[in-house]
């Protein structure tokens, strides 16, 4: 009986996920086609070369969508991640994609405002808010995310600045082909949305986690059931209650942080969880 209620809840998480990960392509589309695709001002990674790449040739025999540019950048970014990332958070990212590339098809470009700069900062603020849902759900939005963590796990250094060059060279590849004015308002939307998605999800890449539990035996079996992550164990006591409990000390990447929660969520709601931003690590940190 145990077992079959279990099976129920990871299908309702599963289907949970799925959702809010429509969500966040469907804020990402709407960000593109009501503002920032209006406005000519320019999204970060993948988003922002497509629109780039789409605006040169839409007075050309071949005009692409941006949505449809997109979906091509991201397939072969797609298989790079399934072999080096991994299946689950690959497929889900895909799916994203996928559901982002059927929104912006589907979701007519509309003139919603003829301010640039209202274009720059609610589109700023709507993407970041769909890719936020997106990384709190345990995927991503495909294309730079998924590179940048190929790359940071190759060279073993931090993903921001990997954002930063591509993110660098959209901008000036803007002002070069469509004037400075747009660079400077494609800055305005990319601080903004960076500030946004801190907000909603933390873009670090390592996270530690201490978890106050009862349960500590449970819980290191189901974390070991989702990921790979050593486990550091500390006796505690309750100043209050004087109970005997456990600590448990684990460092994790960004994108595990969901699989944390559900296995908390399953295995003791009650678990005191501290998660915090981990600056530097010494010593072995398991990449893949």
């Amino acid at each position: 009986m145990t077992e079959r209620f279990r099976l129920k809840d990871l299908g309702i998480t599963e289907l949970k996920k799925i959702f809010f990960i429509i969500v966040g392509a469907l804020l990402n589309a709407v960000s593109l086609n009501m503002f920032l695709i209006p406005a000519k001002v320019y999204a970060s990674g993948f988003t922002g070369v497509s629109q780039l790449i789409s605006s040169l040739l839409v007075n050309t025999a071949f005009p692409i969508s941006t949505g449809i540019l997109y979906l091509l950048f991201n397939i072969p970014v797609t298989i790079l991640g399934w072999l080096k990332v991994g299946k689950s958070f690959t497929v889900y990212s895909f799916l994203s994609v996928i559901m982002i590339t059927a929104f912006l098809e589907i979701i007519p470009i509309t003139v919603v405002s003829s301010d640039i700069l209202l274009n720059a900062v609610f589109g700023g603020v709507i993407a970041a808010l769909g890719v936020g849902v997106t990384l709190k759900y345990g995927a991503s939005t495909g294309g730079l995310d998924i590179i940048a963590m190929i790359l940071s796990r190759m060279k073993n250094k931090p993903i921001g600045g990997y954002f930063f060059i591509l993110n660098g060279l959209i901008i000036l590849a803007a002002g070069f082909l469509f004037g400075w004015e747009k660079a400077l308002y494609t800055l305005v939307a990319l601080y903004v949305s960076s500030r946004v998605i801190d907000a909603v999800h933390t873009r670090h890449e390592k996270l530690t986690a201490m978890i106050v539990t009862k349960k500590g035996n449970e819980i290191q079996e189901a974390i070991h059931g989702k990921m790979v992550r050593g486990i550091t164990i500390v006796p505690a006591k309750g100043a209050f209650s004087k109970q005997d409990k456990e600590m448990l000390i684990i460092v994790i990447t960004r994108y595990e942080l969901y699989d944390l929660e559900q296995v908390l969520k399953e295995v003791d709601p009650n678990a005191f969880t501290n998660i915090v931003h981990t600056t530097g690590i010494y010593g072995f940190f398991r990449n893949d």
